[in-house]
């Protein structure tokens, strides 16, 4: 590996193999990776909310599933990748807290996940593996080399999907 590259809260970055990319303290919000193995392009996005179009003030494109994957896809093509042979890796969008109400908006890791999963299929790419929902948070790294996402959590065995 060469240069792991850091993605942060609703923020989004490409990068081509040998380097890798990573982000940390994915709580409720979903990383989401996507990859064309042929070239060994990879893009990350840290989204912390399903859907731009419930908010006025949304020009952060990265903050977002809806815009979020748009947005990595367009950056990943500038670099070369091929839109499609894309495929998907999501982690995160826990449950961090415990609510006694089943409150709509409390469910924001559950949406995340939803949203995500809806946009990837309008989109028509593959979701080839998941680790998300339970309530704890997760630290990702992605090394387009071999396409595993390893998952890191706090007390937790380490996971490569």
């Amino acid at each position: 590996m060469n240069e792991m590259i850091k993605v942060g809260m609703a923020d989004l970055n490409v990068c081509v193999s040998p380097n890798a990319l990573t982000t940390l303290g994915l709580g409720s919000c979903v990383g989401i990776v996507l990859y064309d193995p042929v070239r060994k392009i990879a893009g990350m996005v840290h989204v912390m909310l399903p859907d731009s179009t419930k908010i006025l003030n949304n020009e952060n494109k990265a903050k977002f599933a809806d815009t979020g994957i748009d947005a990595l896809i367009k950056l990943m093509i500038s670099l070369g990748a091929d839109r499609r042979v894309l495929i998907a890796k999501i982690a995160g969008g826990a449950q961090m807290f415990a609510f006694s109400n089943n409150n709509e908006m409390m469910r924001i890791g559950e949406r995340n996940v939803e949203a995500t999963k809806i946009k990837l299929q309008e989109l028509g790419i593959g979701l080839k593996a998941e680790d998300t929902g339970a309530n704890y948070g997760r630290t990702i790294e992605f090394y387009p080399e071999t396409g595993a996402l390893l998952i890191k959590s706090v007390g937790k065995d380490r996971k490569t999907l």
